[in-house]
């Protein structure tokens, strides 16, 4: 996905800092080459006014535009090295933070009622899931929310990989958001991710008759044996860390499983649902 400059979330205070003391560092090193903005913009490739708007710490620059810009002024790899510092803001702060115990996570229970959990998500499906949010996000704000969500799914490729254990709604896998080929794509991926060792992903039919309940729900646990939960039933989505909660969705969780297809049937199901998509 070919990412654009992200506007600076004004809210993010650490966020504002970091990208305001990057654009600083470059109008410094872009003056001392004596370089005015317009010859710089048209040596880099963008347009002056994203060079001023980068520069004043309005817009979140590209890992290429720092390595080009390092190049164009002679830093010696000084302005390449704050690429370092803007990957921790480049996304909204809610994801970096979500990010940040997903990276951390020696386990992982997730559940949610109404969309594959977005770990699971190909970008073509993240991106119709932003498209229909109401009030509607700007072009950029659904390129902005789809690559963040598809940079927590490096959690996949970690060594050691924490173990991940996804139920999923039937409903959540017929709703062809996106379109067809979109969900064709979606249950192709489920499949491709089901095969993973550390994943088990399980299906709660429609059929279903006894069912813990229609709430989301996650327990992320650490290697030091701690662990947060969320929930919108128990915790309205806050975060919570306390032994009693956490039992209490574990349990939830625990039971929501044992409701749900063993994941060698839900394999089986996926396989019905993508000849019949």
């Amino acid at each position: 996905m070919r990412e654009p400059t992200w506007e600076v979330d004004q809210v993010d205070d650490w966020g504002v800092a970091v990208i305001t003391t990057v654009g600083r560092q470059l109008r410094l090193w872009r003056e001392a080459a004596t370089m005015r903005a317009a010859e710089f913009a048209r040596a880099v490739g963008y347009g002056e006014d994203m060079i001023y708007k980068i520069e004043s710490g309005k817009r979140i620059p590209r890992p290429e535009f720092l390595d080009r810009a390092d190049e164009i002024l002679g830093a010696a790899g000084l302005i390449s090295a704050m690429k370092l510092d803007v990957a921790k803001v480049r996304y909204p702060k809610q994801d970096r933070a979500l990010a940040k115990l997903e990276a951390r996570s020696v386990e992982m229970q997730l559940y949610n009622p109404l969309t594959i959990h977005g770990l699971l998500q190909t970008p073509e499906y993240a991106r119709g899931l932003f498209l229909m949010r109401r009030p509607v996000y700007t072009p950029e704000e659904v390129d902005w929310y789809t690559a963040a969500r598809m940079a927590r799914k490096a959690v996949f490729d970690r060594s050691p990989a924490p173990e991940l254990s996804f139920v999923l709604e039937e409903c959540a896998l017929l709703r062809p958001l996106g379109g067809r080929d979109v969900l064709r794509r979606q249950l192709e991926h489920l499949l491709h991710v089901a095969e993973l060792r550390h994943v088990e992903i399980q299906m709660m039919p429609l059929e279903q008759v006894e069912h813990v309940g229609l709430s989301s729900l996650e327990v992320i646990k650490f290697e030091d044996g701690t662990a947060v939960g969320r929930s919108s039933a128990v915790s309205g989505e806050r975060p919570v860390t306390d032994l009693r909660t956490l039992r209490l969705l574990e349990l939830r969780y625990g039971i929501l499983r044992s409701q749900a297809l063993t994941p060698d049937a839900t394999v089986d199901a996926l396989r019905g649902l993508l000849r019949r998509a």
